[in-house]
This record gives C-alpha cells, sequence and structure tokens, in this order.
C-alpha cells in the first residue's frame, strides 16, 4: 500500500505537470484563437471560465432570446406541428425549431454539462387531438413561455452559453442543426474533458465546501419554497383580474340587452316616458363596461408578464439547482465512465500520454489512472456545484426588482380602473337626475294646486 500511495502520488504530479504543459500550450492558443472570433457577448460568456464567479453581477447574466409561436403550422394536413421562432440578441439570427429539436439540445446540454444548472423543458402534450381549440392554444402559449424560461436561463449561463452547441442551435437552419449539435458533442465530449480547470479543481475549492455546501443547499430548499407561495399568490391575482374583466364584459352585456330586448310598457303605464329614457343610455353605458373589462385583462396579463413570469424564471432554476444537487448525491461520477473513453481536451490529452509512457499490461497503472479520474471528476463536481450556488445567489436579488413591478404593476392598474369608474360616475348620475326632473315638477305642481284650493276653501269660510 505504501508503494501504492507513492505511485499515486508521483501520478497527480505528473499529471499537474503535463496539464500546465499541454492546457497552457496548444489548447490555450486554439481557444484565443476560438474567443478573437466571437462577438463582446460571447467573448464575456467564456471569461468566466475561472475557478470561482464571486464577482458575476447581475449586469453580466448575458444575453437575451425571444421565443415566439410561429403562426402557421407546417407538416401534412393530419400531422402538422408547432415550430417557434427564436432570436437571440447576440447571433440576431431567427431561427425555427420543432419541439423535438429543443428535447435533442436539452439532452445534449445534459449529457455534457451534468455537472451545471441545466434548466427543464417544459412537459410534453400527454394527450393529442383531444383538446379543443382554446385548450390547444392555451397550451402552445403555456410550452412557449416555458421554452422561453428555457432558453433564457441558458443564454445566460455563464458557461453553457459560450458552448458550441448553444451557438449551433441559435444559428444553424432547421435542416442541419441536429446532426451539427451531435457531432460537435461527439468531438469533445463532457465539460470534464475539455475543462482547464478540471486538474485544479481541489486548489480552487473553499476547505470547509463540504458543509457549505450542505447549508447552502438548505437555504436555497427554504428559499424555493417561499418563492413557490409567492408565485402561486401572483398567479391567483392574475386570474382574479381576468375573472374581473369576464364579469365586467358579462355585466355590460346584460345591461346592453336590459336597453334594447325589453318590450315597450303600456302607454298608460306610469313613467313610460321615463323609462323609454332609461333604456338608451343603459345602451350607452354598456360600453363603459366593455373599457373597464378590457382594463381589468391587461391588468391581468400584465401580472402575468411581469410578476409571475419572473418568479418563474427564478422558480426554474432553484429547481435546476435542486436536479443538480439530486444528480450529485445520486453518483454522477458513475455515469461518466463512459465519457472518460471520449478522449479529446487538456485532460484527456494527459491521461493518453501517462497510458503511452507506463506499461499498458500493468493493472497498477489502470487502477492508478481509474481512481486518479474519479477523484479529479470528484473535485470538480464539487466545484461546479461551488460556482452553480454562486450563480443562485446571484440571481436573488432580482426578487426587489420584481417586488418594484409587481407595486408598479398595481398602481397603474387601479389608477386606471379609477380613472373609468370616475368618468362613469357623473353620466349615471346625470341618468338617474334627468327622468325624474319632470315627475318632481309635476308633484310639485299638483302640491301647490291642492295648497292654493285648500286656502281657497278656508278664505271665505
Amino acid at each position: 500500500w505504501s508503494i501504492y500511495s507513492h505511485s499515486q502520488a508521483l501520478s497527480v504530479k505528473r499529471a499537474v505537470e503535463v496539464q500546465t504543459k499541454v492546457s497552457w500550450g496548444l489548447q490555450s492558443e486554439a481557444n484565443f484563437l476560438h474567443i478573437s472570433n466571437l462577438s463582446g457577448a460571447k467573448k464575456m460568456h467564456l471569461g468566466q471560465q475561472s475557478a470561482l464567479v464571486d464577482g458575476l453581477s447581475l449586469k453580466e447574466l448575458g444575453d437575451s432570446v425571444l421565443v415566439e409561436i410561429e403562426p402557421r403550422r407546417k407538416g401534412l394536413p393530419f400531422l402538422k406541428h408547432v415550430e417557434y421562432r427564436i432570436v437571440s440578441k447576440c447571433f440576431q439570427i431567427p431561427v425555427q425549431r420543432r419541439y423535438s429539436d429543443f428535447e435533442v439540445f436539452h439532452g445534449l446540454l445534459l449529457q455534457k454539462f451534468i455537472y451545471r444548472m441545466v434548466p427543464s423543458l417544459p412537459p410534453k402534450r400527454i394527450l393529442k387531438g383531444v383538446l379543443n381549440s382554446v385548450s390547444d392554444r392555451e397550451f402552445n402559449d403555456s410550452r412557449r413561455r416555458g421554452l422561453q424560461r428555457f432558453m433564457t436561463l441558458v443564454i445566460r449561463h455563464p458557461v453553457l452559453a459560450g458552448d458550441e452547441l448553444v451557438n449551433i442551435f441559435l444559428s444553424v437552419s432547421s435542416a442541419e442543426v441536429l446532426n451539427k449539435m451531435r457531432d460537435a458533442y461527439k468531438k469533445t465530449g463532457d465539460e470534464f474533458l475539455t475543462s482547464q480547470i478540471a486538474l485544479h479543481g481541489k486548489v480552487n475549492l473553499p476547505k470547509d465546501m463540504q458543509s457549505q455546501a450542505a447549508a447552502n443547499r438548505e437555504v436555497i430548499a427554504s428559499i424555493h419554497s417561499s418563492f413557490n407561495k409567492l408565485r402561486d399568490v401572483a398567479e391567483r391575482m392574475a386570474q382574479r383580474s381576468r375573472e374581473n374583466s369576464t364579469d365586467l364584459l358579462m355585466f355590460g352585456k346584460d345591461l346592453s340587452e336590459l336597453g334594447s330586448d325589453t318590450p315597450d310598457l303600456p302607454v298608460n303605464a306610469t313613467m313610460s316616458k321615463a323609462w323609454k329614457t332609461q333604456r338608451k343610455s343603459l345602451v350607452e353605458l354598456s360600453g363603459e363596461f366593455g373599457l373597464l373589462a378590457d382594463k381589468a385583462a391587461h391588468q391581468g396579463s400584465r401580472e402575468e408578464d411581469e410578476v409571475v413570469e419572473k418568479l418563474n424564471l427564478l422558480l426554474e432554476q432553484l429547481r435546476s439547482y435542486k436536479d443538480l444537487c439530486d444528480r450529485h448525491d445520486s453518483g454522477v461520477l458513475l455515469e461518466h465512465q463512459r465519457a472518460f473513453e471520449k478522449r479529446s481536451g487538456p485532460v484527456a490529452t494527459h491521461l493518453k500520454y501517462q497510458s503511452n509512457t507506463e506499461q499498458p499490461e500493468s493493472r497498477l497503472t489502470q487502477q492508478e489512472n481509474t481512481i486518479i479520474t474519479m477523484e479529479m471528476r470528484t473535485y470538480f463536481s464539487l466545484l461546479c456545484l461551488h460556482q452553480e450556488t454562486q450563480m443562485v445567489f446571484t440571481h436573488l436579488p432580482l426578487v426587489t426588482s420584481i417586488l418594484g413591478t409587481f407595486v408598479h404593476s398595481q398602481i397603474q392598474g387601479h389608477k386606471e380602473m379609477g380613472d373609468v369608474w370616475g368618468e362613469l360616475h357623473p353620466k349615471l348620475k346625470d341618468l338617474l337626475e334627468s327622468p325624474n326632473e319632470p315627475s318632481s315638477r309635476s308633484s310639485s305642481q299638483t302640491h301647490t294646486s291642492r295648497g292654493q284650493k285648500t286656502c281657497a276653501v278656508i278664505g271665505p269660510a
């Protein structure tokens, strides 16, 4: 065992020496040439490949991306599918993608960056052809929002956004995108085999990493639970605004029917003339309730887009962090033993060099290489978890911005509704007073004449 430990220590020492020569030689030159051909936003993303990202700010979180539903479905009459139009601020190239393209893209990202927070995709449709047009439209819009959140988190991730897979997905035509993404992954393998910090993970980790990771995970889990509650309340408020819009619209419709469809009263009926006047006014007032309904619907949409969606974005990131922690706990290293066979990049170059210089038939050498690789992967996984934790805490101050948006939305919505109600009140007041004026005058005249008659009777007596 002492000989074995000594051999392992020498191998680790050689690993560092070889890695220094390889990674800062041809590998760094290739990365420099690659970075020089990218835009400023992509340079920023690749520049975050340092060991720690404590200084990352919200302004440096990267690109923005827009996902829209193509208005026309494509395919055979009975097999039409929805396509999504994606435009990234960085690439400025509109591309069309199917949901199946997103699935392949997501799967490759998860294989390559299994130590990172890879956001999840929105779920598939369970029952096809059963939903009506309204529910189908709602499902497609919900999926579009989910894909928008997925792409936003990918494009804002300092590591994922600078990868060739993302570059291909956001810039290559639909006919070639799948093959090019698969080829790109086959050439490089997972992140561990190409990262320049993989061999130095242990050096860059805090000494109390395990306790920090456990404490951070507990705190983030509590935050996740609180965000879920906030999101649910915001969703209910947005739903109430939409329901209020429906009720106001129905109220105005019923008011219009009352003023237009009610049969005329008999000629000798009391107040028949006043009712005819009121009926015309009721039809006019029904339009005001339609305007109120529009304001309430706009308020619901504003709450959905500016508050609920932003909370959902944070929740998606926290969910992907939980998934990352679960992968780490379940023994993610075992899932990457096959990835070790894809030997390219600085780590694989070192291992090839070591295999060529030592006896290939030596079982001790093979065991040594396996142990070293697994140990390096362990530290690299912990280092990535540490970086992703910092990314989560970098996003948390967005809650203040969301709260400010929520307050502004409520102020704006109540003001718009109050203005319409304020304009409606004097119209309703005029409607109530004008029909009663003739009757009031007639009642006053009758009372006066009766008084005069009474005086006339009493006087001569």
